[in-house]
């Protein structure tokens, strides 16, 4: 009877280092994961700013570029008439 519980104690023990390796490992590599995702989602929040800032020039200067078009197509006769 002795022997057979020394038996079990040994398997478990070792079952339960395998299991805590295990463990330790998956644990290490879900940190880098998410330490990995962190970094993308700074730079996509990085993107996100950075499209917000150009659609926010590009509509404030959208009523300046229209006023020069609108002056060129006077000043070059873009205006459908055709100079010979």
């Amino acid at each position: 009877m002795n022997t057979s519980f020394d038996i079990l104690v040994i398997v478990l023990s070792c079952l339960l280092g395998i299991f805590l390796i295990l463990a330790i490992t998956t644990v290490i590599a879900i940190l880098k994961l998410v330490s990995a995702l962190r970094a993308i989602v700074a730079k996509g929040e990085q993107f996100v700013d950075n499209a917000e800032a150009l659609a926010e020039t590009l509509r404030s200067h959208s009523n300046a570029v229209n006023i020069i078009k609108m002056f060129a197509s006077f000043v070059g006769g873009r205006d459908g008439a055709k100079h010979k």
